[in-house]
C-alpha cells in the first residue's frame, strides 16, 4: 500500500471516547438528587441500547433524517419510562441529562494520538453524532479535529454507504485517499466496501469488563494498531 492517504476519519463513540463510563457518571448526580436507587451504569447501557434500532429506521427510509441529539432525547424518554422514572424529571432536567453525550471523556491515548496524526494528515470525525454534538464534544475533550464530518452532512447514519461517501466528497478526496479508523469491525467493513482504507484500534472495555465483540481485527485491515499513538506511528510508516 502506498502512502497516498490524505485524510483519516474516525468513529467517535467507543473509538475516541468512553461513552459507557462518561454517560454513567453524568447521570449519577441527577439520580442521586432525587434519591433514585438505580445503578446509573444500568441506565446508561439501556439508553445506549436504543441507539442502533432508532437509527435503523432512518437508514431504511422508515423515518426521515433527524439529528442524533433528538434521537438521544427520545431514547432517554423511553429509557426513563422503562425504569418508571419518566414522571420524576421535567423537560429541562431531561435536556440536561441528554447533554451527557457532549461530555464524554476521551480514552487516555486519544488526544495525544490524534495530535500526532494531525501533524501528518487531515483528521476528522466520521460520526453518527450531529455537527453540534461533535463540536461541543470536541471542545469538552480537547479533540484536535481539522473539521467535523459524518451523519449531518450525509443526512443518514453509518454504516449506510452515503455517510462514508459524503465525508470523502466534503474533503474533495477519492475514497482510496481516505482511511476510516474505528474499534468496530462492522464500521470498517462498510467503509472498505465503499473503497476507503481502514484502520482498527481495539477498545476492549467499551462495553465493560466482559466485552466479547471487537476484541481483535476480523479482517486484514490496512492498519491494526494497539492505540492511537501506535496508529500515528504506523501511519507514518505506510509505504
Amino acid at each position: 500500500m502506498t502512502n497516498s492517504i490524505k485524510a483519516v476519519i474516525f468513529d467517535v463513540f467507543g473509538t475516541v471516547v468512553d461513552w459507557r463510563t462518561s454517560v454513567s457518571n453524568h447521570l449519577a448526580p441527577a439520580l442521586a438528587a432525587k434519591s433514585i436507587d438505580i445503578d446509573p451504569l444500568e441506565l446508561a447501557v439501556f439508553w445506549r441500547g436504543r441507539y442502533d434500532p432508532a437509527m435503523n429506521k432512518i437508514r431504511t427510509g422508515e423515518r426521515g433524517y433527524i439529528a442524533l441529539d433528538q434521537i438521544h432525547l427520545e431514547n432517554l424518554e423511553q429509557t426513563l419510562e422503562h425504569f418508571g422514572l419518566d414522571q420524576l424529571f421535567n423537560e429541562d432536567e431531561k435536556a440536561q441529562m441528554n447533554k451527557a453525550w457532549e461530555h464524554l471523556n476521551p480514552w487516555p491515548d486519544s488526544v495525544d494520538g490524534l495530535t500526532a496524526l494531525k501533524s501528518q494528515t487531515i483528521i476528522a470525525p466520521c460520526s453518527n453524532g450531529s455537527i453540534a454534538l461533535m463540536t461541543r464534544l470536541s471542545k469538552f475533550g480537547k479533540l484536535p479535529w481539522d473539521c467535523i464530518l459524518g451523519a449531518d452532512i450525509a443526512q443518514n447514519y453509518k454504516p449506510h454507504p452515503d455517510v462514508y461517501g459524503a465525508c470523502c466528497k466534503a474533503l474533495r478526496l477519492k475514497p482510496q485517499e481516505v482511511m476510516m479508523a474505528a474499534c468496530h469491525n462492522n464500521d470498517l467493513k462498510a467503509a472498505r466496501a465503499c473503497g476507503l482504507a481502514t484502520a482498527f484500534v481495539p477498545r476492549p472495555t467499551e462495553h465493560g469488563p466482559n466485552q466479547t465483540t471487537d476484541l481483535s481485527a476480523e479482517q486484514d485491515w490496512d492498519i491494526v494498531a494497539d492505540d492511537f499513538k501506535d496508529l500515528a506511528e504506523k501511519f507514518k510508516n505506510l509505504n
